[in-house]
């Protein structure tokens, strides 16, 4: 004789549901656990890289910038090739070793700036833009300041544009640069000598509103007459 099926409550229902679940995650588990502490094992290792690299660099700029500090001297004293090559018998790092080393970090990005401006000192155009130009910092005094070498060096070799554009650039990086005036006026004068009047006009107006008490205004009349 055939009994009437008892019906389930509510609760009886969710424990069904509940043991269902579990049973089906942990089928999933058995059938995937060796993908899955395959992928576990790849995050931590990932996550300890991590680390480790934050840490190494952050070491790495903490020995860049001791090593900077101490051949500063050497750069302030104008004696840029020792700057440049260092002073071993004094264990005096030079610039461009502390480059070589730390390059990638905040501190030899610094140290690309004087490497730069030591070159150019020297005589040596070549490399002082190979070093302007790879400058990668965060620093926006050194960002001016890479873009301003580049020009220099463009307009020695009569490139006008080019140098212009580069030290109009370089006014642009900070609103708060106090060469921004004297960069400006520089855009202006290799804008006049690329025989472009009109760019050089509204940047030399713009010095004039803009920097009214800066050397570089008295000095924009000048140029100012000479495009009028």
């Amino acid at each position: 004789m055939l009994t009437k099926k008892k019906k389930l409550s509510k609760k009886e229902i969710k424990q069904d549901k509940l043991v269902e679940t579990y049973y089906k995650a942990y089928g999933y588990f058995e059938e995937n656990k060796s993908r899955m502490l395959t992928y576990a094992v790849v995050l931590v290792v990932v996550v300890f890289a991590a680390i480790y690299y934050v840490n190494h660099k952050k070491e790495n700029n903490e020995k860049a910038e001791v090593l900077l500090s101490q051949v500063m001297n050497l750069y302030d004293q104008g004696s840029y090739l020792e700057a440049i090559e260092g002073r071993p018998a004094q264990n005096i790092i030079g610039l461009k070793k502390i480059v070589e080393d730390y390059g990638s970090t905040e501190n030899g990005e610094t140290a690309k700036i004087y490497l730069a401006n030591s070159y150019d000192m020297l005589g040596k155009p070549d490399e002082a833009l190979k070093y302007y130009s790879d400058y990668d910092g965060d620093i926006s005094i050194y960002k001016a300041t890479a873009l301003a070498g580049q020009a220099g060096i463009y307009a020695g070799r009569k490139e006008y544009e080019k140098a212009a554009d580069l030290f109009k650039k370089a006014s642009r990086i900070s609103k708060t640069d106090v060469l921004n005036p004297d960069y400006m006026l520089n855009a202006s004068i290799n804008y006049i000598k690329a025989g472009k009047e009109e760019e050089a006009k509204d940047l030399l107006e713009s010095i004039k509103k803009d920097y009214p008490a800066s050397q570089a205004t008295s000095k924009a009349d000048e140029y100012l007459a000479m495009v009028d």
